[in-house]
């Protein structure tokens, strides 16, 4: 059995880059595991309908039960059941429909559109406007310049004095929060995080202007070859929120807001507490050009135990195999906890793993990750008093494993693309290019 470090060991050994070759790690992939069956992905969307369909018939069954009125609060207990229940099975929607994007469900790509598209229009989730920002996170995975969504910001972006000027009341005034207020912060990006990101791009790349969405077109984050997916992403939304006020019409608000809305919400938590803690943590490094590759990026992640067997079941491997999926996207998630088992002996300290419970892990990176330096190639978070909690054995010189490779920073193939200046940035495989992805 491969020791794994915690995370007391990881912030406490000197970091430095991995050098491993990718090519080690596919060695050690059976080729068993790469295979996907439609068949198979389709059970999991069925069993999954039938417990939201389960959950969905108990849950409207609550007011009318004399039983549960015959008790106080009894009643809330059981709405309160409902909604967490709920929630976990629609996060198996959202995750499945994730799959998809990275064409796990079929060979095919039309089973792959369609399925995602019907699993997360049902969450008024934009799919292909989704998928496109979500392949070019895993193209570019904790690039301070390229990365899509939870983008750190630097010392300069918010607002504090240079390093070697900076005093511990420059921090307090800035950064300094009672832990009260830290932790209502953290409710709100918890409930209000998901429709931030659709709408606003709250946390994502800052190189694209104010007022980019998921939601148009013609927005910054897509190419204009997508345009029409993203339209058809549109008539998804809108045709689900017409179905939802129709039904609202029938079945009153207080219904509305009681089966739908609140584990709606929910399962937004869900989905912003598994993606921040995929790649944010005081541990793990961000890089910026002339440091990262796609190898390096694809390490940046944490494997963490969401929620138990219920993670493991209703959220399929999503936060428990997460490392695998970065490395090996375009494996089903049925296969991953095997993938896991297979890269640990390659690994070994380079694998990430955090064992502490998931809400003192969710809490601990938000309050502790707050900055990172406006110079260096290779950065860790630091704290709200400005100490950084891993050290860095010294700043290295990009020696990828495998072979060169390069991408464009923008990750557009369009040479009409009007993205950013291109500059290069280096991949660690020239095997890796996320085939099937684009």
């Amino acid at each position: 059995m491969v020791e794994v470090q915690s995370y007391e060991e990881r912030l406490a050994t000197p970091f430095e880059p991995s050098d491993v070759k990718f090519s080690e790690i596919q060695a050690a992939i059976p080729q068993h595991l790469r295979q996907k069956t439609f068949t198979r992905a389709l059970l999991y969307v069925f069993r999954d309908a039938a417990f939201s369909y389960l959950f969905y018939y108990l849950g409207s069954r609550i007011e009318s039960n004399a039983w549960l009125a015959g008790i106080p609060g009894l009643r809330w207990v059981a709405w309160g059941t409902y909604w967490f229940w709920q929630s976990v099975a629609w996060g198996g929607f959202w995750t499945l429909a994730h799959e998809a994007c990275h064409g796990n469900f079929s060979t095919h790509y039309f089973g792959n559109y369609i399925m995602g598209w019907i699993l997360h229009t049902f969450l008024l989730v934009p799919h292909f406007a989704w998928q496109s920002t979500h392949l070019t996170h895993h193209k570019y995975t904790n690039s301070l310049e390229r990365d899509e969504n939870f983008v750190p910001y630097t010392r300069d972006r918010m607002k504090l004095p240079k390093e070697e000027v900076a005093t511990a009341m420059d921090y307090e005034e800035i950064l300094g929060e009672a832990p009260l207020f830290i932790l209502i912060r953290l409710i709100m990006q918890q409930a209000l995080g998901w429709p931030a990101y659709m709408f606003f791009n709250t946390m994502g790349a800052e190189m694209y202007p104010a007022g980019t969405n998921h939601f148009s077109p013609w927005s910054p984050l897509f190419k204009p070859k997508e345009r029409h997916l993203i339209a058809f992403s549109d008539v998804g939304v809108l045709g689900m929120s017409y179905a939802l006020y129709q039904w609202t019409q029938v079945v009153g608000l207080a219904s509305f807001m009681k089966l739908y809305f609140i584990p709606w919400l929910i399962t937004n938590h869900w989905i912003v507490m598994l993606t921040f803690l995929q790649h944010t943590d005081p541990s793990i490094p961000h890089y910026r050009v002339g440091q990262w590759s796609w190898l390096r990026g694809g390490l940046a992640t944490i494997d963490r135990p969401l929620l138990g067997w219920i993670g493991r079941f209703f959220l399929h491997n999503i936060s428990h195999d997460h490392v695998a999926h970065h490395l090996f996207p375009t494996i089903p998630f049925y296969n991953q906890p095997e993938v896991t088992e297979a890269i640990k002996p390659v690994l070994k300290e380079d694998y990430c793993y955090d064992g502490t419970n998931t809400f003192v892990a969710l809490y601990r990176s938000f309050k502790e990750c707050a900055f990172v330096e406006n110079d260096g190639g290779v950065l860790f978070y630091k704290d709200r008093t400005g100490k950084v909690l891993r050290e860095l054995r010294d700043q290295p010189s990009l020696e990828t494993s495998g072979g060169v490779d390069t991408f464009a920073l923008t990750g557009k193939s369009s040479a009409t693309d009007s993205s950013p200046k291109l500059q290069t940035f280096k991949a660690a495989d020239p095997t890796v290019r996320m085939r099937g992805h684009h």
